[in-house]
């Protein structure tokens, strides 16, 4: 990951009449960075992603793609970002291949099927290739969201809720192609998910973001930092008491001392839906 920037938001506003959907979003997004944007329903993270492709124009503030702004110079725009929508949005009488063939030539790209196969290889959609889409299962058309995203092979990938209704295999599978997009290709990669366990698991860092504003944005780690490992102690009675371990000191001989009959000892290391739930329910904490 370099230190240049490729998405930038800055004081960013948008507004629907009397109510103010973005408060001031302020964060930027370095080339080659997995980037996580959290926040519950309502937040404003799918406004956020609208304004940064074009789709709504902000009120005030800035955001600028690779040193553009999106308002100023919407082709490039559109050729730096790959945008995985929440909702399913192709033809659904077209076939995988057809779709993605077309999308490359709607960016006035030159037909390249060797690319496009190694997408559906990747996507676990090479056999359903030539079956029109409306036969293709919901998760099946989560992942040709995400094929038709990257068919003009975009540096900037944008994914909003990707893996909702995908199972458990191929979820993994698409965390693996995910990262090798990111290694072998040098994409960026920005997402937003419900799925807190893949933002920990994928993201190098994290805004979290509440009633429009961006509440805290630093790395996976620090924010994983913020809360203490918990010692779990049960007891012969059945009983389950929870110490936190500052500063991962752990006095053994003072357990022993003050719960005589234990039964078993385990450390429950920190979450980050237990940072997130925290600073949503605590924004201003």
């Amino acid at each position: 990951m370099s230190n240049e920037v490729v998405l930038k938001f800055h004081k960013v506003q948008k507004k629907f009449g009397d109510f103010t959907a973005l408060k001031d979003v302020s964060f930027e997004v370095k080339k080659g960075e997995f980037f996580a944007l959290l926040g519950p329903n309502g937040a404003g993270k799918t406004t956020l992603i609208n304004c940064l492709c074009g789709l709504t124009d902000r009120t005030s503030g800035e955001i600028a793609v690779l040193g553009v702004d999106p308002e100023k110079d919407p082709v490039h725009t559109k050729l730096s970002l790959g945008i995985v929508e929440q909702e399913v949005n192709f033809d659904p009488f077209f076939t995988p291949m057809e779709i993605l063939r077309l999308r490359r030539g709607l960016f006035g790209l030159p037909a390249d099927d060797a690319y496009l196969e190694w997408i559906l290889e990747k996507l676990s959609l090479t056999d359903k290739k030539d079956v029109r889409a409306r036969q293709l299962s919901g998760g099946m058309k989560r992942r040709l969201m995400i094929a038709k995203a990257l068919a003009h092979d975009p540096p900037i990938l944008i994914l909003d809720e990707p893996t909702a209704g995908v199972d458990v295999d191929l979820r993994n599978s698409l965390y693996d192609f995910l990262r090798e997009l990111r290694t072998q290709k040098q994409k960026t990669i920005v997402l937003t998910t419900h799925y807190l366990e893949e933002a920990e698991l994928l993201a190098d860092r994290v805004a979290i973001q509440n009633l429009g504003e961006t509440i805290i944005c630093d790395t996976t780690k620090n924010l994983l930092g913020k809360k203490n490992r918990t010692l779990v102690i049960e007891t012969c009675e059945d009983e389950e008491v929870r110490v936190e371990i500052d500063n991962n000191s752990l006095d053994l001989e003072s357990i022993v001392a003050n719960y005589p009959h234990v039964k078993n000892l385990r450390i429950h290391e920190p979450k980050l839906e237990e940072v997130f739930l925290e600073f949503t329910k605590n924004p201003k904490s």
